[in-house]
């Protein structure tokens, strides 16, 4: 009753409703379906695989076990950074991965997880589904042979570790950092020396001083993975990512073959597991942050000078790429007219509400 209860309040209510009271008619119209799902995470990252992981489980549970995904965490079946061709070439039904980490096929990709200075997880949420974020998207992945869904999001990231202090944009010049996507180049024009390394191999790297530096996520996964403890300098914010969506992938021929009611429980069931991931973000990211620092991590923020470099290199980065690929221009327009657009109305609301209450509750202390 209270698995009933939790779908209906996820918006699964009308389809977990069906297969309750009618559930002879759905076997006989539904097939069995067994599918193969890889991601580009492990169990190490418990919000990460466990939104994959919540994701089948609701395929299954609402179709009564009709449609059953199986997951496999990185590595067992494809490669961390293999999802966007194994789903494209059906080795696997479907993958959960950040498209950013696809920089290198094509930049315009990064518009489905984080580019710098772009939206938060709100307005992401907005600019996919009641913008033409995902019309967009959709149009970029179907010549890859995919038909994405969002599925979860990181919320605003950290800006990272590092081994020694960035007080000048002087201090980046050289430093070897682990980064993805569009952040790499950004950082590059800096004098950054970006390295993108699968989440298992970041730590090994980071210790053994092939990394001078590494962002991931935030709190709570960076406190897993034990950047801490060869690196105590902790920044904030992560300028190029001010959301980090997550996504699913689905190969186009195998999404065609389902029913309808199937596809709308893929649909559906991402849109629930990917909000109980900005969820489980929001909710333990203070504990591990007041953990790290009561560990010895040392908490600052980037300095003016650097914000205004990085906010420049981005702007730069971003008419080169628009003078040479129509393609991504075409993204980066819509993107960034919606950025302008719901920003302002985010200051004067939620900026101005949030700043406030910090300030007070500091004072109450």
């Amino acid at each position: 009753m209270q698995r009933r209860a939790f779908l209906k309040k996820a918006g699964l209510g009308a389809v977990a409703g069906t297969a309750a009271v009618a559930a002879p008619a759905i076997a006989q119209s539904n097939p069995q379906i067994n599918w193969k799902m890889t991601s580009t995470y492990g169990p190490s990252l418990p919000p990460l695989f466990s939104t994959a992981q919540m994701f089948c489980d609701l395929v299954k549970e609402v179709t009564d076990g009709n449609f059953n995904i199986r997951l496999y965490p990185a590595g067992e079946l494809v490669p961390g950074y293999g999802v966007m061709d194994a789903v494209g070439n059906r080795t696997v039904e479907c993958g959960q991965t950040a498209s950013y980490y696809y920089y290198g096929k094509d930049p315009s990709f990064c518009f489905d997880t984080a580019v710098p200075f772009g939206l938060n997880v709100r307005q992401m949420n907005a600019w996919m589904y009641e913008g033409d974020g995902l019309k967009l998207m959709r149009e970029l992945f179907a010549p890859r042979g995919i038909v994405n869904f969002p599925l979860g999001n990181t919320g605003t990231q950290m800006g990272g570790w590092y081994r020694k202090e960035i007080k000048t944009v002087g201090d980046l010049k050289g430093l070897k950092m682990r980064t993805a996507g569009f952040a790499g180049e950004v950082l590059s024009r800096l004098g950054v020396i970006p390295q993108q390394i699968p989440p298992g191999d970041i730590y090994p790297s980071l210790e053994k001083g092939a990394l001078d530096a590494v962002e991931f996520v935030g709190p709570v996964d960076d406190e897993k993975l034990g950047f801490q403890k060869v690196a105590k300098y902790y920044y904030y914010p992560g300028w190029w990512e001010g959301s980090a969506q997550v996504s699913l992938y689905v190969n186009d021929k195998a999404y065609a073959e389902l029913p309808k009611a199937y596809q709308r429980v893929i649909d559906v069931a991402s849109r629930a597991a990917g909000s109980k991931m900005v969820q489980d973000y929001d909710a333990h990211n203070p504990e591990a942050l007041r953990r790290l620092i009561a560990g010895g991590a040392v908490l600052k923020s980037f300095p003016r000078e650097v914000m205004d470099a990085s906010f420049e290199a981005s702007n730069q980065v971003y008419k080169e790429f628009c003078d040479k690929d129509p393609g991504f221009k075409k993204i980066f327009d819509n993107y960034m007219a919606f950025r302008d657009n719901i920003v302002p109305w985010f200051r004067v609301a939620e900026g101005s509400f949030d700043n406030y209450l910090g300030a007070a509750l500091a004072r109450k202390k």
